[in-house]
């Protein structure tokens, strides 16, 4: 039951060229940076990347993109990448854009064995091309497949030896959810601590999802986009 690894390395050993990966976090909120820098280290590439962003520049799956280790990008929101889009428009890098909740729901999909569903977002745009669309209640949708990755990688506030995850206010953005997609889990913490002391109730994920758990250290947390008023 002792899921814990040594560290980053250890944690994305298994992981391989050519391997679809599903990277937690919201923007640059939640992400699992000792993972990512790890892989930016390796000599992997041709991935194909499930993620909400695609990172910044020099942060994130930036750093994956840099080095072109990135194959395809499945996500919703890239705008603050210049590499992607560069990328993008040069024909280096195959994109497959979703609305936010559409890639949300597909993602929970895939984890409970939901295999495709309808939803009405993306009817009458180019989201729409090549699905099947049906009418219910009035109203058009479009049918689509739930996710799943051969890894999922997570970052948490918490977690213990059996793999139960704590996550931290936003940084629950598609986390929770891609821990349940992914066949092999990896799960980086900000604090690992002994089974029986995180509290049964706040449990977001339970370990039997988790396969490999580590505590993960030097978190910049850094912003993506900073607002300040005058």
């Amino acid at each position: 039951m002792d899921k814990i690894v040594k560290n980053a390395q250890e944690a994305i050993a298994e992981i391989k060229s050519n391997s679809t990966i599903m990277l937690g976090g919201f923007g640059l909120c939640g992400i699992p940076e000792n993972s990512i820098n790890a892989l930016s280290k390796s000599d992997i590439s041709g991935l194909i990347c499930i993620s909400n962003n695609a990172g910044v520049d020099d942060f994130g799956l930036g750093l994956l993109l840099k080095k072109h280790q990135i194959r395809k990008m499945i996500s919703s929101y890239v705008g603050e990448n210049s590499e992607f889009e560069r990328q993008l428009l040069s024909g280096e890098l195959e994109v497959d854009l979703i609305p936010q909740g559409t890639l949300a729901e597909r993602i929970r999909a895939g984890g409970a064995g939901i295999p495709a569903f309808y939803v009405p977002a993306g009817y009458g745009t180019e989201v729409a091309e090549g699905k099947e669309i049906r009418e219910f209640n009035g109203k058009m949708h479009l049918l689509e497949y739930g996710l799943t990755a051969d890894f999922a990688i997570v970052k948490a506030k918490y977690g213990d030896a059996y793999g139960n995850l704590i996550y931290n206010e936003t940084a629950n953005n598609f986390n929770n959810m891609m821990a349940m997609a992914g066949k092999i889990t990896i799960a980086e913490v900000e604090e690992l601590v002994p089974v029986g002391e995180l509290n049964p109730n706040h449990i977001h994920t339970p370990g039997i999802f988790v396969q490999k758990i580590f505590q993960g250290k030097d978190y910049e947390k850094r912003i993506e986009f900073i607002t300040t008023r005058d």
